[in-house]
């Protein structure tokens, strides 16, 4: 086998892999946005009229489309979930880059140990995790109890069921997802730049600004995409930790597809929110070719 060939071989098993757990599913959901709901098993219309086995007509239909663009629910919901995701990733990027920072810049026996706490909550059930918040943050919880001991509180705060424990929980359950790309990135940094900028005049703060910054955008990015993307479509957070204003379009999917049992729109509401996710990256990878061709 020549190398040509090879390298086609291993080529194929991603793509594969893609087309057999992605694109295969995928077109399964996108043929049942088109259909209509009914209660029947499965609950939801044939795509193709058939008659004795022969297909002959097409009964696709766009209303849940239409559903999920006029109706307000839906689009606040979006709204929501986009707002919650971007303003949760940032508050990640700003707790994980000095974190992916430090270890990078740690002697290279201690890195192994701080990556390994880095991704130590992954060792516990992610569900077991925020019923651990809950267990702080409730009024009779940890966090209320420290506070009024110490004197800084009278009653308990509300920190339960509000918009700041849904960020809360988002940025602790996805934190590793930003600091392992950030390190990746920071830790191959050669750190004679650095030297020759401070030889330049560069004080730190400029140095950092005008190297290592620059030079982290990939990390910076990977890390942003890794958070966002699920946070957007997150629903066991905000549904334990959120109260009743926290509409996010996880819920509203959740309750389509297993309350209203709406296959249909609920095909719909993911195929839609798969083409709001899909951009960003399309967009980054735009970008880095373009960056490409230029260097």
């Amino acid at each position: 086998m020549n190398a040509a060939a090879r390298r086609r071989a291993v080529l194929t098993l991603p793509w594969l892999w893609t087309a057999l757990f992605f694109l295969l599913p995928f077109a399964v959901v996108l043929k049942i946005s088109f259909a209509e709901s009914q209660l029947s098993i499965p609950p939801y219309t044939a795509l193709f009229e058939r008659v004795d086995g022969v297909i002959v007509g097409l009964r696709a239909t766009l209303a849940n489309y239409r559903m999920v663009f006029t109706d307000s629910l839906y689009v606040t919901a979006y709204f929501s979930s986009l707002k919650i995701a971007a303003i949760a990733t940032l508050l990640t990027l700003l707790l994980g880059y000095p974190m992916a920072y430090g270890i990078a810049r740690a002697p290279a026996s201690h890195r192994v140990l701080l990556l390994v706490l880095v991704m130590l909550p992954f060792w516990t059930s992610f569900l077991v995790r925020i019923y651990a918040w809950i267990g702080l943050l409730r009024p009779t919880g940890i966090i209320n109890a420290a506070l009024e001991s110490l004197g800084f509180i009278d009653a308990p705060l509300a920190l339960l069921n509000t918009p700041g424990a849904v960020y809360l929980g988002i940025v602790y359950a996805y934190l590793p997802f930003m600091v392992l790309p950030l390190y990746a990135r920071l830790e191959r940094l050669d750190p004679a730049l650095l030297e020759a900028a401070a030889d330049l005049g560069a004080k730190p703060w400029r140095a950092f600004l005008h190297v290592t910054l620059p030079l982290s955008r990939p990390g910076i990015a990977a890390g942003c995409l890794l958070v966002f993307i699920p946070a957007v479509g997150e629903f066991v957070i905000p549904e334990l930790l959120g109260g009743p204003d926290t509409l996010m379009i996880g819920k509203v999917l959740w309750n389509e597809f297993f309350s209203n049992r709406d296959w249909p729109l609920s095909a719909a509401i993911t195929v839609v929110l798969l083409m709001v996710l899909v951009t960003p990256i399309a967009l980054l990878q735009l970008a880095q070719s373009r960056t490409l061709r230029r260097a």
